[in-house]
Order: C-alpha cells, then structure tokens, then sequence
C-alpha cells in the first residue's frame, strides 16, 4: 500500500518532491495544486489524479497536464480510505 500525496499549490513542490522518493506514491492535486508541474512525476512514472471540481473552478479544462487523470469526490474518498494519507494541501 502507497503513500497518497494530497497536494496544494502553497506546499507543492514539498509534496511532489517526497513523492518523487516514494516508490508507491500515489499523488492527487487539490485546490490551487492543479497549478502544479508534475512533470518529474511522471519520469518517475508515479500515477496523478486531480479533482475534477478543483479543474473545472479554475478553467483548465485540457489545459491539464498530460498523465494527470481527472477524478471526483467519489473516488478521491476511495483512495482516501484505502491508502496512508500524506497532507500538503
């Protein structure tokens, strides 16, 4: 079981840079963290959600990076509950 990443725009680039270490990790963007480059993220091929509310507020629509999967509540909850939670948001 990884580490999930919830990362925020104040702390992200703490967040991604323990979880660029993290063979496991799992990161999800929040908030402002959708702002976020997460391109040495996926060098290190780890998997990256963001929330598809926190997207469609700030008007990013496609403009996401490429990798990043859209996710919503439901499924941030499930990967809430199934993982260790590591907070930067």
């Amino acid at each position: 079981m990884g580490n999930l990443y919830l990362v925020d725009q104040p702390f992200g680039s703490n967040g991604l840079a323990l979880a660029a270490q993290d063979d496991e990790a799992i990161v999800v963007l929040v908030q402002d963290g959708v702002y976020v480059d997460v391109s040495e993220l996926h060098k290190a091929a780890r998997p990256v959600y963001a929330v598809k509310r926190d997207i469609e507020r700030r008007g990013l629509g496609r403009r996401l990076s490429n990798g990043v999967k859209a996710i919503g509540f439901d499924e941030l909850v499930d990967l809430i509950v199934a993982h260790k939670v590591v907070n930067f948001a």
